[in-house]
């Protein structure tokens, strides 16, 4: 069992990682391993709807949205985390994930999500929002913490200050440990996965 770690901020080692790692640490002490994807500092196109991906299984835009996704099914679920900006996750995360997620097909089903915020201020909880749409449209299931998400500091050393923003993070990563490992006992006893409808499409315009 892994968790891909996504760091949606353009400076590699700053407070979204400081948080990200602190979630690293608690899934580690309970055996589950993880991988970082810093998003890096290049453009990253948005989606232009051409939906070559239904044909092809991948984005027409070769670049770490794909890499992303011939790596996803080794993935239980997935910690997004973002600096906020103007009250909302970046521009560079919110491009790669409308990509991912959509070029993805069904399989992020049944893996397990969750956001978290890195903030000086305020402009946690619109962000947050924001980012667990992606879960909820995707038959993922959200996993909680004791608090919402979120580390404040305008650097990483004053991350590191943040006690109960540092505790909220290794919550996280308890609870996600645990919860991949009730699934593994789940399957191991046979219980099997939710059996999905066919979507159904209402449009309110004709």
């Amino acid at each position: 069992m892994k968790v891909l770690l996504i760091n949606g901020s353009p400076h590699e080692k700053g407070c979204t990682y400081t948080a990200l790692l602190e979630v690293s640490h608690a899934l580690a002490k309970r055996g589950v391993g993880s991988d970082f994807l810093h998003i890096g500092t290049k453009p990253i196109a948005g989606c232009i709807a051409c939906r070559s991906c239904a044909q092809t299984g991948k984005c027409v835009f070769n670049d770490k949205v794909n890499e992303t996704l011939a790596k996803l099914d080794e993935y239980g679920g997935i910690v997004v985390g973002s600096p906020v900006y103007y009250a909302g996750p970046s521009g560079q995360l919110t491009a790669f994930l409308d990509r991912l997620f959509y070029s993805s097909r069904g399989r992020f089903e049944n893996k397990l999500g969750a956001a978290i915020m890195s903030c000086r201020r305020g402009g946690a909880s619109a962000t947050f929002d924001r980012l667990n749409k992606y879960f909820t449209i995707s038959n993922m299931h959200i996993v909680g913490s004791q608090y919402w998400n979120q580390v404040h500091g305008n650097t990483p050393e004053e991350v590191l200050q943040d006690a109960e923003g540092l505790q909220t993070m290794r919550t996280l990563g308890e609870n996600m440990a645990w919860l991949l490992q009730c699934i593994e006992a789940g399957k191991a006893a046979g219980i099997p996965a939710p059996v999905r409808e066919t979507p159904l499409r209402t449009n309110f315009i004709r």
